[in-house]
């Protein structure tokens, strides 16, 4: 596989969030604006990244009964980093997103790159295939917060365009499904026809 699909896949083919169905707690849970949608994407792009290049590393010499939580380890040391470097940094934002940055440990997402390519691949391709899925994933939580913000408060990153306060459902969960689920199939019939 070249380094251009390895990169690309987390875009379209195996996009985590709209074909793979990944990660759906902190999809449906902070996507309710998009620039939260924005900012969760990105801090889960920063532990997927670091954690693929370091399993890559550490998967040789990690024996096959203890490989999960040895990779959990790895994971919740960088979402630890993260949190306390969000805290020092950016307390706006680690305020927002809250509960859900130490859920990072158990995205699945995460998790879920780590076993089926970061332990089986090499530094390079880790390292591409962490920025590909987090790109992807942070583009889908992006499109859903937009879609949510515009529909719930007329407004995309915080700039109201549409006068009047929106459909409330849009900002609550159920407005979460819904959107979700016409991305979904909006997603997957424009990927059919490529």
């Amino acid at each position: 596989m070249s380094k251009f699909s390895i990169l690309t896949k987390g875009l379209v083919k195996e996009n985590p969030t709209f074909v793979l169905l990944l990660g759906m707690c902190p999809t449906l849970a902070t996507t309710t604006s998009a620039i939260n949608g924005l900012e969760m994407g990105l801090a889960t792009m920063f532990v997927l990244i670091l954690s693929n290049i370091v399993i890559s590393l550490i998967a040789p010499v990690v024996p096959d009964k203890v490989h999960i939580p040895a990779y959990i380890v790895v994971i919740a040391t960088f979402v630890t980093v993260l949190q306390l470097v969000m805290q020092a940094f950016t307390p706006q934002v680690y305020s927002t997103l809250g509960l859900f940055i130490p859920l990072i440990v158990v995205n699945c997402i995460v998790l879920g790159r780590a076993e089926a390519f970061a332990g089986k691949n090499g530094v390079v391709d880790s390292a591409l295939d962490g920025i590909g899925i987090g790109i992807g994933f942070t583009l889908a939580l992006t499109v859903i917060g937009i879609v949510r913000e515009i529909l719930g408060s007329g407004s995309v990153f915080g700039f109201k365009f549409i006068a009047g306060d929106g459909i409330l459902a849009f900002v609550m969960a159920p407005g979460a499904f819904i959107v979700l689920g016409y991305l979904l199939v909006l997603f997957n019939k424009i990927a059919k026809k490529q």
